[in-house]
């Protein structure tokens, strides 16, 4: 395998890895809290799941870099053989840390965020817009960072 192709991979294996890590991490911080409420009053399980999602959302965000990036080389729905220079490898690798990195570390800012939403649940059930509204502003720097890294990775010929 070429040095090129291999700094590609390696940008898409990274978008996901740590997007996911972080979005498996927010999500069961979440998922802790909400237990304990959920145990204490089952009819708020659908209010603090929601919460639960919420960070889910970064790994998503990466694997669709992810995603792009494998179309970008050829290596799904493509040729695999398409060359891909160190230069335009390097290209594609930078153009993945954006959401890499925001993304792991807004995954767990946001799932510590929805977890002190459902403390809100727990008390006040009919506020959960409110949570969930906390919770999304932290998803705001996962959006711009999957613009950027989206952005980046279609202005590489």
């Amino acid at each position: 395998m070429e040095l090129g192709l291999a700094l590609a991979l390696a940008g898409a294996a990274l978008a996901t890895f740590l997007s996911g890590m972080g979005s498996a991490k927010g999500v069961g911080i979440v998922g802790e809290a909400a237990s304990g409420v959920v145990a204490e009053d089952p009819s708020k399980f659908g209010q603090t799941l929601l919460l639960q999602a919420l960070p889910a959302t970064q790994g998503i965000y990466g694997l669709l870099i992810a995603f792009l990036v494998l179309l970008k080389v050829g290596a799904v729905g493509g040729d695999p053989q398409i060359e891909i220079t160190v230069m335009k490898g390097l290209y594609i690798f930078l153009a993945c840390l954006p959401i890499a990195f925001v993304g792991y570390f807004s995954a767990i800012r946001q799932g510590r965020v929805a977890a002190a939403g459902v403390g809100i649940v727990a008390k006040r059930p009919e506020e959960v817009s409110k949570a969930m509204i906390y919770a999304a502003m932290v998803e705001t720097y996962a959006v711009l960072a999957l613009l950027v890294s989206f952005l980046m990775l279609n202005g590489i010929n």
